[in-house]
């Protein structure tokens, strides 16, 4: 079988890094095109050894990369297109159609409640996306509350199918030699009170949240791992609240790291924490609290599908807290001593294991091609 994945860029990000996972885990042979920015996951995924090309599209209403990418469809000669995020579902579904390949699939990973990809949904956000599912085989959530959003907005539910985000379990299981090594690289002093985070740095995120409520909390250092335009916001809410020395931003950081990335690696900067928040309201699946887990953290949340779809059972580390600063900074001061013991990996981390997820697509691709899905594993 041979596969097109079109997505809308490759920058670091969730999704992005998500489709890097998958295409490490997915047998037969697998091309990418990015619509946009061919930045540090692209070169990752061409280091494990599938092609990237970049169309160049200049922007939403660039209707000049249609054709382009018909064209490259058209050549490539696919059993499938399937595609990521918004804009590349909507050009890609039509592209893959005009060339005349008939399967299609799209993974929706960004739906909330009230946005997708981090903006405000519309009437006229959710009129194209609907015009441009039907041109599509079916529409893949990434969890049962993405699926019932899809619903909600229109999408048949016989067309939507939930193949869960996924993880490399393994690579996450805490290392205190790991601990103790990044705590040196970034000047955090053994018996520190670490509280982390994971994720781009956007209003939508609320780290702002995270950052009052840890300059609430003297004894607490909060480590922050991501990218964006609210880096020198946060900055200066941590020296408007006098706790400057104890926040540190560490930047992007790429996982699965590849042999030209700087600085210590995502399950690294796990290790050096001692908790773990979430301060986003709206999330799709909430992988970054899924990567805690599995490093063995406490963990605290605001909103995340992916532990709330399952039993209580399945996730005993994390707990869901509310979301304005008090909460916050009360919930940091009820970790006590939990801290200090690491916790097994959780069901939960076993359970979204991207091993599984890459089979749940497979049968899903042998489905749309052949009619009949592949085996369970």
């Amino acid at each position: 079988m041979k596969v097109l994945h079109v997505i809308t860029g490759l920058g670091i990000g969730g999704a992005e890094q998500q489709l890097r996972l998958l295409l490490r885990h997915l047998p037969d042979r697998h091309e990418v095109v990015t619509l946009t920015n061919p930045g540090a996951v692209a070169a990752g995924i061409r280091a494990d050894g599938s092609p990237v090309t970049h169309l160049g599209m200049t922007g939403n209403r660039d209707l000049g990369a249609l054709p382009r990418l018909t064209r490259l469809v058209r050549r490539g000669g696919y059993d499938l297109v399937h595609t990521h995020l918004y804009r590349a579902c909507v050009y890609g579904r039509l592209a893959a159609r005009l060339a005349g390949v008939r399967r299609v699939i799209a993974t929706e990973h960004s739906l909330g409640e009230a946005q997708i990809e981090g903006r405000p949904l519309s009437a006229g956000t959710r009129a194209l996306y609907l015009a441009s599912e039907r041109l599509g085989t079916s529409t893949v959530a990434v969890s049962p509350s993405v699926a019932r959003r899809l619903a909600d907005w229109g999408v048949p539910p016989a067309r939507i199918r939930v193949v869960p985000n996924g993880i490399e379990t393994d690579r996450f299981a805490f290392d205190a030699r790991a601990r103790r090594l990044t705590r040196g690289v970034l000047g955090i002093p053994e018996d520190a009170y670490v509280v982390g985070g994971v994720g781009r740095l956007t209003p939508g995120k609320r780290f702002d949240r995270l950052v009052r409520a840890v300059a609430s909390v003297p004894e607490a250092r909060l480590l922050l791992v991501g990218e964006g335009g609210e880096r020198a916001a946060l900055l200066r809410i941590a020296e408007e609240c006098g706790a400057a020395d104890r926040i540190l931003l560490a930047g992007a950081c790429e996982d699965p790291p590849t042999v030209t990335s700087l600085g210590p690696s995502l399950p690294e900067l796990l290790a050096a924490m001692d908790v773990f928040v979430s301060t986003s309201p709206d999330e799709t699946f909430g992988l970054a609290v899924v990567e805690a887990l599995a490093a063995g953290l406490p963990v605290l949340y605001v909103a995340c599908p992916a532990i709330d779809d399952l039993t209580p059972e399945a996730a005993p580390g994390a707990r869901r807290i509310g979301e304005s600063v008090p909460e916050l900074v009360s919930a940091l001061r009820g970790i006590g001593d939990a801290r200090l013991v690491r916790l097994p990996q959780p069901a939960a981390a076993r359970r979204y294991d991207i091993a599984r997820s890459a089979d749940q697509l497979m049968s899903l691709y042998d489905q749309a091609v052949h009619g009949t899905p592949s085996p369970a594993k």
